[in-house]
């Protein structure tokens, strides 16, 4: 089928061009089951009974929502996700007498308080946007497999809770729909709900692994890619701008696993972060809290890592859009969304200074095309060292020195100064 030229590309709304220009989000899996260090997903795998499981709420108690918004803060996240309720069932907020019987919540746990309220005023101190997650999934909750239309309703005030008394937010992050596929959700109820009482909330619906980058119904904002690296996304002829955002995992699990010591490197979680920005895309980037609300060393070491990089190459990653990637390239350009006279090249494993020992000897080069317009000046963004350049045409060949002695980056940015034609 061809391609109607002809047709116009959406403009996103106010709200959503904002979540993009976020571009880097921490996710947070933080719940009961960070009591076990096993997982979120332990007492499913494990067949934990509930009469053993959920007692160990009254051994939650969270020391403070801090660490956990600190680390964001700290890698150059502008905005974090948290699990307010996961499919287990618990809920870090008050559930205001939701069900005066079956209280599941942080305020009748060990906790003793509402953590989301914690959660919200630590991000508002930072300039962090607030997200929350919430399942649709629910273990707990015996209506999920014997009262359908029942549980709808419980989840729905459920969210109405979350819609009323925390404050402006910044969305809402679901995920279980997956789980049944033989039932009819009813979004656009709970869509509608969240519409008028959080107009600008992003509505995002995980549409889980299988599923990456799947269109959901229309309310929806942004597609998922759990685990995979976004698609560029072709809007053309469609009726409404939808954005796109990648999950990753610093390790394997989502939820605290204490022997889970497959983390990913440094390096890969960049160069990750930059994939998804050619495309338009946000990565939204997981920790596991102890069960007290604290980041362990290697979590948090992880973020800071990225934070130092960040604070080198932030300003492409949050104002850059997507202007001009090559198909036999790993590098590509940004162009400047507050400034269209800037553009930034990203240059991925960059040489290094020590080029006999290290054998980055080759690659000192890039040629790009297509450029716009006459390039008046190309320079680092870490060190500001002017780059030269030859430019014919469109075409623009730039030569690349190597990164000072005591430093290594796995994506390296250069800033493009475009004068108009």
């Amino acid at each position: 089928m061809q391609t109607d030229k002809t047709a116009k590309l959406p403009e996103p709304a106010p709200y959503i061009k904002r979540f993009e220009q976020l571009g880097f989000g921490m996710f947070v899996h933080f719940g009961i089951y960070s009591l076990l260090g096993r997982g979120e997903w332990v007492r499913e795998i494990e067949k934990i009974p509930a009469e053993e499981y959920e007692p160990l709420a009254q051994k939650f108690r969270p020391e403070s929502m801090r660490d956990i918004v600190q680390t964001a803060k700290e890698a150059g996240c502008r905005y974090v996700t948290l699990t307010t309720r996961h499919h287990d069932g618990f809920s870090l907020y008050d559930t205001r007498g939701l069900d005066p019987e079956d209280p599941f919540d942080a305020v009748h746990s060990g906790a003793g308080r509402d953590l989301i309220t914690e959660f919200v005023h630590e991000c508002r101190k930072e300039d962090i946007r607030p997200f929350f997650y919430h399942t649709t999934l629910d273990w707990h909750r015996p209506e999920f497999r014997e009262n359908f239309p029942a549980y709808l309703d419980y989840l729905e005030k459920s969210v109405e809770i979350l819609c009323k008394n925390y404050g402006k937010i910044g969305g809402f992050w679901f995920d279980g729909n997956w789980s049944r596929t033989d039932v009819d959700w009813h979004e656009d109820r709970l869509y509608k709900m969240i519409r008028k009482l959080q107009p600008e909330a992003m509505i995002i619906n995980n549409t889980g692994l299988g599923a990456r980058g799947a269109a959901g119904r229309e309310e929806i904002d942004a597609v998922t890619y759990e685990r995979g690296r976004p698609d560029p996304m072709d809007r053309t002829g469609q009726p409404k701008y939808v954005s796109a955002e990648m999950c990753e995992t610093i390790c394997d699990h989502w939820g605290k696993a204490f022997y889970d010591v497959n983390f990913k490197s440094v390096g890969q979680l960049i160069e990750e972060l930059c994939e998804c920005r050619k495309v338009g895309a946000n990565f939204l980037l997981n920790v596991g809290p102890d069960a007290d609300g604290s980041i362990d060393v290697m979590q948090r070491g992880t973020m800071r890592s990225i934070g130092r990089w960040m604070d080198k190459f932030g300003r492409a990653i949050y104002n850059g859009r997507p202007f001009l990637r090559y198909k036999d390239k790993r590098e590509f350009l940004l162009i400047d969304a507050f400034d269209a006279s800037k553009a930034y090249l990203f240059i991925f494993r960059p040489r290094r200074y020590v080029e006999v020992e290290l054998g980055a000897g080759e690659g000192n080069s890039v040629t790009v095309d297509r450029i716009p317009g006459r390039v008046a000046s190309i320079s680092w963004m870490d060190d500001s060292q002017p780059l030269s350049f030859e430019q014919h045409g469109d075409v623009l060949n730039v030569t690349l020195t190597p990164m000072p002695y005591g430093v290594s980056y796995p994506v390296r940015v250069a800033q493009l100064r475009i004068e108009e034609q």
